[in-house]
């Protein structure tokens, strides 16, 4: 789920739980509207984490550029 899913989740759920006020016998808006926001904001701090904790690269193991520019040498 990337982040831009994640907010129009969480704006989906707000919109349900806040703004609508149609009723049915089968569904109840407002918990649909809270579990939509619920699943859009662990998806979004899961997205934020993947791209900015996950994705940088470990420092300790060097350069990677470096590591493919010998194995092109030869």
């Amino acid at each position: 789920m990337t982040i831009g899913t994640s907010l129009f989740l969480i704006a989906v759920g707000a919109i349900l739980r806040y703004a609508v006020k149609d009723t049915w016998k089968a569904v109840d808006l407002p918990t649909v509207g809270l579990i939509l926001m619920i699943v859009g904001f662990v998806g979004l701090v899961l997205g934020l984490y993947l791209t900015f904790v996950r994705g940088r690269p470990d420092p300790s193991l060097g350069d990677d550029a470096e590591v493919r520019r010998r194995r092109t040498r030869y």
